[in-house]
């Protein structure tokens, strides 16, 4: 195998597909970054046996063949060399790699103990690169990381002809984003539990292209697979995981048809009060909403130990109600939301507080909905 590569384009592909090594890898081989150097370029290779990375490059490529090195360590190497074209050399069970002046030198492992990457799905459809990766970011907000309870770890990716919803939930507070894209087949139904994390950090990686494809095989519960294909400037980025096992609440009637008391507020203003309210509430505790006569007032902190309290302006109509959230629940929520007004809904005091961006009158349905559930306050 030898081929030379811009230092650019291969050090940003080695650093994307290493990304998703294993810590911990269950055998050695896992840890290492296959490279394939062939007629159609380069292609680099990671897989974990869940979730698997390959990044096809253009490359100069002189003599065909593989190679499987430490990927870490290859990433490593690629963001401390000089910005001179690379040339990569594979000498009997070591892989020389120049750069300029630099030269390395890396150990190599089987090839043939490396499992083979699975095969992508079908495409179902494309959807904006930019637009995914802020829904995603939105809805995995409310995604549990509690490996006890694997299910809520993941987000329900629900396909219904041109829409996307976007589900998660860790018990505590439920996130929904909607979203629109380009289905092949008009009437696509299909739903998909992805983990939280995978789907976040994918989303994440492929908005340098202007769409990301999206492929999801249609095998029963927990033996399908999702695959998210997008181009950059370099090659083709491809990921695939496997679907999450077990049943996703149904978290949709959670949701309240009609509300008592609607609250507008500034978010940015909520945002730094509920901040500074939060210093002093012990752990554990909330932080109390006051809403009454077009003032929320925010108070923690009880007892002998320090307390704080701050008003803002709210536009509030319906009845006055008192309820208390976790303070970082909330932020998270808050945050998620691109509006600057937010909107704060109740059925009653005891209930989900639903929390959406405020449209304005030509803005229609924003699509993020987060609901959070009240937590007891200290008498």
């Amino acid at each position: 195998m030898k081929f030379s590569v811009d230092r650019d384009v291969f050090a940003d592909a080695v650093a994307w597909a290493a990304r998703s090594l294993p810590v911990r890898p269950s055998v050695p081989v896992l840890a290492g970054l296959l490279v394939e150097a062939g007629e159609d370029g380069l292609v680099l290779s990671s897989f974990d046996y869940e979730t698997s990375a390959r990044a096809t490059l253009t490359a100069q490529v002189s003599d065909d063949g593989k190679a499987l090195v430490s990927g870490r360590l290859l990433a490593d190497i690629c963001r401390s060399l000089p910005n001179k074209p690379i040339e990569v050399v594979l000498d009997g069970a070591r892989m020389s790699l120049t750069c300029g002046a630099a030269r390395f030198s890396l150990q190599t492992m089987p090839v043939e103990d490396y499992p083979s990457l699975p095969h992508m799905p079908a495409a179902t459809g494309t959807v904006d690169s930019e637009q995914f990766a802020h829904a995603v970011a939105q809805a995995v907000t409310a995604a549990g990381r509690d490996d006890m309870l694997p299910v809520l770890t993941g987000v329900r990716i629900e396909i219904d002809g041109d829409s996307i919803s976007l589900l998660a939930t860790d018990r505590f507070r439920l996130a929904q984003r909607e979203l629109t894209w380009h289905p092949h087949t008009a009437d696509e139904s299909i739903a998909a539990l992805v983990p939280a994390k995978v789907l976040g950090d994918t989303a994440k990686s492929l908005t340098a292209g202007s769409e990301v494809t999206i492929a999801l095989s249609h095998g029963g519960a927990g033996e399908g697979i999702i695959g998210f294909e997008g181009r950059v400037a370099g090659g083709v980025r491809r990921t695939t995981t496997r679907l999450l096992d077990g049943e996703f609440p149904k978290v949709r009637s959670l949701f309240p048809a009609e509300h008592l008391t609607t609250a507008l507020v500034d978010k940015a203003a909520l945002v730094e009060s509920v901040k500074r309210v939060a210093l002093v509430a012990e752990r554990n505790t909330a932080v109390q909403l006051a809403f009454a006569d077009g003032v929320l007032t925010l108070d923690a902190g009880s007892g002998d130990e320090a307390q704080a309290s701050e008003s803002i302006e709210a536009t509030i109509t319906g009845p006055e109600l008192t309820t208390g959230f976790n303070p970082q629940f909330l932020l998270d929520g808050l945050t998620a939301i691109d509006e600057a007004v937010v909107e704060l809904a109740f059925t009653q005091a005891s209930k989900p507080v639903v929390i959406r961006g405020a449209a304005g009158e030509d803005d229609g349905d924003t699509g993020f909905r987060y609901l959070l559930m009240p937590r007891r306050l200290l008498s």
